[in-house]
Order: C-alpha cells, then structure tokens, then sequence
C-alpha cells in the first residue's frame, strides 16, 4: 500500500503531457449528509483541463462551484464517479504538492512577514533556508512584490495580500494552479489590475489554471475556456471555448467578439436555471 501511494505520488509530480488532460472527470456527484437531510451539491460533472489552459468556473451562488474545486484539491471527496489528477487519485496529487490552492481570503498570518509567509509551505517541506530565499525571491518577482519581503500582511493593500498569497502557491512550483474567487472582495479598479497581472503572469509560467469566479467580463477576459454551470446541484450546463488573442488588455472588453462571448455565458446562466425545481 505504501508502495502504491509513492508510486501514484511521483507520476502525480510529473507534468501532464502536452496532449493529455491535467484534470480529467467522468460523471461526478457530490452528496451531503447533513441533519436536515441530504443536499446534492455536485452532479453528473464530466469535465476534462489540458495542459497550459485557463479554465474559469461560472454559475450562481451555491451552484457548487467551489465544492468543484475543493474536490479537484482533494479537499472534498465525490460521492460518485471518477476524478483524475495529474492521472492519478486527487489524493496522489496532493501529497505530490501537484497543485497550488489560493482562497478567496489571503489567509496570510499577521505575525509573519511576506516572505515568511510566502516561504511557511517551503518550511513544512523541509528544504533548506538557501532555497526557500531563492524561490521567495523569484516568486515576490512574478508577482511585483518585490521590496516588500520584510513588511507584515496588515501593512499592505487587499490586492497586495492576495498577489502574496498567489506568490505562496506558486512556491511550491505546482503545475496546476486553483484559484477561488481571489479577487472577488476587491473593488472593480483593483480587480481589473488584477486581472491583467494574473494574464501576465499565467503567460509568463505556463502554468494550468481553474479560476472561480461570479463575474462575466471576468471569466471572459481571463479564460481560454468558460464553464457554465446551473444552480444547486450544480451541472456543467456549456462548456464555451474564449478564442479570444492571447495577449489582451482591458480595452477587448468592448470589441464584439468580446462582448458576443459574454452574451454566451449570460444566456447560459439564464437557461440554466431551468433545471430549478
């Protein structure tokens, strides 16, 4: 069994090739047990993420969007169906550290600076204090935090915290990246620089990223792909390819292939409340 759990680990370690899916799920449901009765979160998913894609989860509130997420992460588990990671369990994936988790809090500890904050999953996977520094240094870098490694949380903006806290799960060099409505708490000025820095910084490190998110203009300036999905229990009502240039800044949200994108995602999420009961 242990033979087993370290074999899955280290395929989980290595990248997904460039034709395969880093996430690859197959009819999934998620039920919960709860004293009021059962509560069907999650049903019938199949969804499949490729390398180098950035895919954002959209639907209402209590759609199970996060529920979906925290299942990618090993964090929930399905009451049904097949999930894969990195092809293996979510389980192998993360102990393999496959995958970096930010939430929609920075959760960042007020009595440790940035860079400790940035370096604490570095410490509990014992490497040595030349490589922790090396690779805070490097991720402060990708971030545009650089200079403020000695400043505690409670001296920087919202915005800073959470690209702090995107710096944290870069640090453990995942080839997937699961990202829960970071920017949501933020006001509109600050959440487009986000925006446009998280763009930079997904082209400037390859990696696969699954955002949550409640905003269109968001989903469709970000993503490559848009998932749509109905109310509770949550569905994947349209799965909506955003072939929009690579490259874009925040004037592309009023082109009309743009604009012809979102009105995709507004009607589906309007048609996806047929399956109300």
């Amino acid at each position: 069994m242990v033979e087993e759990v370290a074999r899955e680990a280290a395929e989980a370690a290595r990248p997904a090739s460039a034709s395969g899916s880093v996430i690859a799920i197959t009819d999934l449901s998620l039920t919960f047990q709860t004293a009021d009765g059962p509560v069907h979160a999650l049903q019938d998913i199949d969804l499949s993420v490729d390398r180098g894609e950035f895919v954002s989860l959209i639907g209402p509130s209590g759609c199970g969007k996060t529920t979906l997420l925290r299942v990618i992460a090993d964090l929930e588990q399905p009451t049904s169906g097949e999930i894969a990671v990195n092809g293996v369990s979510p389980d192998a994936a993360r102990r393999a550290r496959a995958y970096g988790y930010v939430f929609q809090a920075a959760a960042l500890y007020p009595w440790r600076s940035i860079a400790s904050n940035v370096a604490l999953p570095l410490e509990i996977m014992g490497l040595s204090k030349a490589e922790r520094s090396e690779r805070v240094k490097r991720n402060l870098e990708l971030v545009n935090l650089t200079g403020f490694e000695r400043k505690y949380p409670w001296q920087l903006s919202g915005g800073m915290q959470q690209r702090a806290s995107i710096a944290r799960a870069l640090a453990v060099e995942p080839d997937l990246l699961l990202m829960d409505e970071p920017f949501g708490a933020l006001d509109e000025i600050v959440r487009d620089h986000l925006n446009e820095q998280l763009l930079q910084l997904w082209a400037k490190t390859h990696k696969t990223i699954v955002f949550v998110t409640h905003s269109i203009p968001e989903a469709v300036f970000l993503s490559t792909k848009i998932v749509v999905m109905s109310p509770r229990p949550g569905r994947v009502y349209d799965v909506i390819d955003c072939d929009l240039p690579g490259e874009r800044t925040l004037d592309i949200r009023e082109t009309p292939e743009f604009l012809e994108i979102a009105h995709r995602v507004r009607e589906g999420l309007r048609a996806g409340h047929s399956y109300d009961d």
